[in-house]
């Protein structure tokens, strides 16, 4: 399940659905608007595998990894926020779930930044 911010705008959102990207976005259909950044850990430890796409930078920390669940952090413009998590899950070390879980990531236009669970050093990746 992809989860959407509500720091992602809906115009973003609207795009990813044309293009047959399921997402579910806080506050729109998802969770309550407004939720404090505190809410939304517990709230994606009740789901199965969820991928939570944020523009907050407080949610890209290595202490944050989970094995129930990804965190990518999109280091980009707002108008760019569905191009680049399309490209995310195009990837092919993050195309699935199941590659996904456990992993904080940052995404910029330069490549990936990721902490995976059980890992000590910082993986770059450049996109592909």
């Amino acid at each position: 399940m992809n989860i959407l911010d509500e720091n992602i705008p809906k115009s973003q959102r609207l795009l990813l659905e044309t293009w047959n990207i399921k997402v579910r976005q806080i506050g729109f259909n998802f969770g309550q608007a407004g939720m404090a950044d505190e809410e939304i850990i517990p709230l994606l430890l009740t789901l199965r595998r969820p991928t939570f796409f944020t523009r907050d930078e407080d949610f890209y920390k290595p202490y944050l990894r989970h094995a129930k669940y990804c965190l990518i952090y999109l280091d980009v413009e707002k108008n760019e926020a569905s191009f680049f998590i399309r490209r995310v899950l195009r990837q092919p070390e993050l195309k699935t779930q199941a590659k996904r879980m456990g992993t904080v990531i940052r995404v910029s236009g330069a490549g990936l930044q990721i902490w995976r669970l059980n890992a000590s050093n910082l993986v770059h990746m450049n996109w592909k």
